[in-house]
């Protein structure tokens, strides 16, 4: 009789193991939507499909999963850009740049008129 009290004890402990790794695997899987649910992803509905489609693939989709949810960022978009929209310049490198543009425009205004001016020879 005590052989089957131990037998009845492993059962309970092994179906205890199964549920936990159960329930670890999905809350794994849910990690991707959590990403992009704190991202408010715009495709955070897509992700959470995914996971689920992931865990009946053998977890095939689960790596992309991650970085399509972790790609997004709602301060920057995609993530494809620097911190700043503005490529890492500065305003007054902006300003820069711009009075130089000005002055080639009127190096070029200047080159052209110069031109229109000079009789034209004709053959």
């Amino acid at each position: 009789m005590e052989g089957r009290v131990l037998d009845f004890v492993a059962l309970g402990v092994f179906i205890i193991v199964l549920i936990t790794l159960l329930y670890a695997v999905i809350y794994i899987h849910d990690i991707p939507y959590e990403i992009a649910k704190k991202r408010n992803h715009p495709h955070q509905d897509a992700i959470h499909t995914a996971g689920w489609v992931s865990l009946f693939l053998l977890h095939v989709l689960w790596p992309f999963l991650w970085i399509w949810a972790t790609l997004y960022k709602p301060e920057r978009g995609w993530g494809m850009l620097p911190d700043d929209s503005s490529g890492g310049r500065t305003s007054e490198e902006f300003d820069a740049l711009k009075e130089r543009v000005t002055l080639l425009e009127e190096k070029l205004e200047a080159a052209l008129g110069q031109k229109e001016e000079l009789p034209v020879e004709e053959a």
